[in-house]
């Protein structure tokens, strides 16, 4: 929000001489984080004066029109003689009076202006628009200065158009959202400096009459539980938004478009209440606040159709919707340029309904900004007070005597606060007194006294004997103050965060990462060094994503977790694989340009845990129950941590070295096996066999176990996904579950031997059904202690060895650890080696 020093200056006795650094300092210490703070006065250098338009003359045979100027400058220009300018802008006649830089002048952005030939006319200086100046982003005219305007032809043009005042420019977080207007910020600076403050939403204003302003039902009071209208008839539709006040929302950031109009932004800037002007001439029937249908429409002021939801609320005439409550008004009861009857509303609305409706239409509109963060509910008739006398005062016109307040506003809650938890919470010494004296600097009423029932509710049920507390009852404009630990918060704010004592806990000894987090980095490192590049995709996905991924309707991986509020509602669900958003990055990427990937993720997969009902609800007054954090977590989402990779295109790129190699299932089967290396699993636990899994490829799919409990498939996927996926032919995956693997056995120190090895190779011919796997588990069995590796090197198949045959080449290295092994020995283990696997899978000696 952007708002200037003068305005503040009306509600706060603001020092003349303060610095901007100290206004700065003042608000950070608060709690309000400052974007700047500009002298507007330093942002235009040189000459800035007012000048008259004395003609003009049109330029043709231009792609554009333009026009050429003299402007009397007065003596600003050191002759007195009328200045001429070349000039785009049309919105100005002669006798206009605007804002002329001269040359040697130096605009925002560092744009010089001088003088030379443009349109073979010689212009000497610049006509400014408000954007041009920095004070607006309107670039569609310059600015006209209106005719009460007391400055003379030459006079410095600083305060005529505001460049004589200090903005500031805050950033307000979603809790504070009384800040959101003059009132909220100058209430706060009082607090900051010690100065008195005059709060303009305690200004008089009349109450409800018996009969309405105009016939008005509210059908749903918990979406607006507060509607307030009053009428203005007869204005003068041609008056004009008086220049401080179009000034003042300039600098805003709001455009000016009519005076009712700007008077309702002018309210909600100046105290927090957003309010909306209809055209009563173009209301047909009473106007009824309401849910909407499903499927209703409404035209709001920009111009879109909006197709409306049962959750939206609107406003309604008997020709159906005229305004889409809280966020945007209706075109068909906008106010025009031939409207003498303008009816005023300011009602109070639900925050949440507000909030889902903006982000839904994706219309942020300044007003439901200042909703979805809360209004104070006291303000409506104050805001439609100050509104009608502003268009009274400047557009002429009568108020209506009637006055609309339908007010269904709950009371404050009250709030009980031990007088000792702010001290207790953040280690300050505060005394009773203080505590209750900031606490009525925020606006609320406390009062004092003990708590007999001999319960401290600040210390979960703690026995205190009778403790001291508070009773607190929150002020109307301050909604985010609904427990204990907000008003502890409001003491230490405004006290000062500098008091807090700054305390690192010591660290535990001998803690360091958990042996879960480092199999994590060293599973991670592992991929990385095979290639691979770690991405981190959303865990949202869409419902038809289990349909692209062909998985079976009874598959557990269809059920998923639906956020309540999710960013998209394109994508309302949590993953329950990580394959799909993977893919997606995958797809991504290829239509960028590349196409050798190899990707992988860690990350967590949610699966829902259905009929443990509703979560129970927590406070922040104190720490749960370690039975409430048992309730909360059997609630939760299970949320195993997977790994995935996925690969496409040249593991091994072709060129002068070679014909290269595309990637394959194999290739996702060894990340798979890189994966239980990293985890220290040792090899003769982990068994790969042939499997058939959704989303893999029937015959190109393994499933990877450990202790004979499968924690993952690799392979090739399925060609309809990878159709459906529009991803390459061949393009291969796995995915495992990392939280599956038991953890590392103590690993024994090897021994190392240093007499020489003996080297034998086999070839085994087998069912092609046989798994190599199995085959290499029955050559370690049957080879004994004197075998210390064993390797696959080959795979062959021919007619020569018969229909459904192949063989099976592998490595063996055998070594004793203190002795020179003998042909004879290595022979006779070899050959119990072979014997194994031909009593257990029918092997046969390649050539035997």
């Amino acid at each position: 929000m952007r708002v200037s020093v003068s305005w503040l200056r009306e509600y706060l006795d603001l020092p003349t001489d303060l610095p901007a650094a100290d206004l700065e300092q003042a608000l950070v210490d608060l709690g309000i984080e400052v974007e700047s703070i500009v002298d507007l006065r330093s942002t235009v250098t040189g000459a800035l004066v007012v000048g008259e338009v004395l003609d003009i003359e049109e330029l043709t045979g231009f792609k554009k029109p333009i026009r050429f100027c003299r402007v009397d400058v007065g003596a600003a220009n050191g002759t007195g003689e009328p200045q001429e300018i070349v000039c785009g802008a049309r919105n100005f006649a002669p006798g206009d009076r605007v804002v002329v830089i001269l040359p040697g002048g130096v605009l925002p952005g560092g744009f010089a202006i001088g003088a030379r030939k443009t349109y073979g006319r010689n212009s000497h200086g610049m006509i400014c628009s408000a954007k041009e100046l920095g004070l607006g982003d309107d670039h569609s005219g310059i600015i006209v200065l209106p005719e009460d305007t007391p400055a003379k032809p030459g006079d410095d043009a600083r305060p005529v158009v505001g460049l004589d005042d200090v903005v500031v420019e805050v950033e307000i977080t979603p809790d504070r959202g009384y800040a959101l207007s003059v009132r909220g910020i100058a209430r706060e600076l009082a607090h900051a400096l010690g100065v008195p403050f005059r709060d303009p939403g305690l200004a008089p204003a009349p109450g409800a009459t018996a009969e309405p302003a105009y016939p008005v039902q509210v059908r749903d009071t918990v979406g607006c539980d507060r509607f307030a209208a009053r009428m203005v008839r007869g204005i003068d539709p041609t008056a004009q938004t008086p220049g401080w006040m179009r000034q003042r929302l300039t600098v805003a950031g709001v455009r000016s478009i009519s005076l009712p109009v700007d008077i309702t932004n002018y309210v909600m800037l100046e105290l927090g209440q957003p309010m909306h002007a209809f055209d009563a001439a173009r209301i047909t029937g009473p106007l009824v606040v309401r849910r909407a249908a499903a499927g209703e429409k409404v035209t709001t002021l920009d111009g879109v159709a909006r197709t409306l939801t049962a959750e939206d609320m609107v406003i309604c005439d008997d020709t159906g919707p005229v305004s889409l409550a809280a966020v945007m008004g209706g075109e068909t009861s906008e106010v025009v340029a031939s409207t003498t009857d303008v009816l005023f509303e300011a009602a109070h609305w639900d925050p949440v309904m507000v909030g889902r409706t903006a982000r839904r239409h994706k219309l942020f509109s300044e007003a439901a900004k200042r909703w979805e963060r809360g209004v104070d509910p006291a303000l409506p008739l104050v805001a439609i007070e100050r509104a009608v006398g502003l268009l009274t005062a400047h557009a002429g016109g009568t108020a209506g005597a009637e006055i609309l307040d339908l007010d269904h506003v709950r009371p404050r809650t009250p709030v009980t606060l031990p007088v000792d938890l702010p001290g207790r919470r953040v280690g300050v010494a505060y005394s009773p007194e203080r505590v209750v004296s900031l606490l009525e600097q925020v606006g609320c009423r406390v009062t004092r006294g003990v708590d007999r029932l001999g319960e401290d509710p600040g210390t979960a049920g703690v026995p205190a004997g009778g403790a001291d507390v508070l009773t607190v009852v929150p002020p109307s404009w301050r909604p985010d103050l609904t427990d204990p630990a907000d008003l502890v918060e409001e003491v230490v704010r405004l006290d000062g965060y500098d008091r807090v004592p700054s305390v690192l806990p010591t660290a535990p000894p001998g803690r360091g990462l958990t042996w879960q987090q480092r199999r994590r980095r060293a599973v991670a490192r592992s991929l990385a060094e095979r290639g691979y590049v770690e991405v981190l995709a959303h865990p949202f996905v869409a419902g038809s994503l289990a349909d692209l991924l062909g998985l079976p309707a009874d598959d557990p991986r269809r059920a998923a977790v639906r956020v309540a509020n999710p960013l998209s509602e394109e994508e309302p669900l949590l993953r329950t694989t990580l394959l799909g958003p993977l893919l997606g990055i995958l797809r991504r990427n290829l239509g960028r340009g590349h196409r050798d990937l190899a990707l992988y993720e860690i990350g967590a997969v949610f699966h829902p845990r259905p009929g443990v009902g509703a979560p129970p609800a927590m406070g922040v007054d104190r720490r749960p129950t370690d039975a409430e954090f048992a309730a909360a977590d059997a609630v939760v989402p299970d949320q195993p941590r997977h790994v995935a990779v996925v690969l496409t295109g040249d593991v091994e790129p072709a060129g002068w070295w070679g014909a290269g190699r595309p990637a394959g299932w194999a290739d996702a089967v060894e990340a798979g096996r890189a994966v239980l290396a990293a985890a220290d699993l040792p090899a003769d636990r982990v068994e790969v066999r042939a499997a058939e899994h959704t989303p893999w490829h029937p015959g190109r799919c393994a499933e990877l176990l450990v202790d004979g409990v499968v924690v993952g498939h690799a392979g090739e996927l399925h060609p309809a996904v990878l159709a459906a996926l529009e991803l390459p032919k061949r393009t291969s995956a796995m995915e495992l579950d990392l939280d599956a693997l038991p953890a590392a056995p103590v690993a024994p120190a090897p021994t190392i031997s240093g007499f020489p090895p003996a080297l034998i190779d086999v070839a085994l011919v087998v069912d092609e059904r046989v798994p190599a796997a199995q085959v290499q588990q029955a050559l370690v069995e049957g080879a004994g202690e004197l075998l210390e590796g064993v390797r696959l090197f080959d795979v062959y198949a021919s007619e020569q060895l018969g229909a459904g045959r192949r063989s099976l080449a592998y490595k063996l290295t055998f070594r004793a650890p203190d002795r020179t092994l003998t042909v004879e020995e290595a022979v006779a283990a070899r050959d119990a080696a072979v014997a194994r696997a031909a009593e257990r899978f029918g092997a046969t000696l390649r050539g035997a």
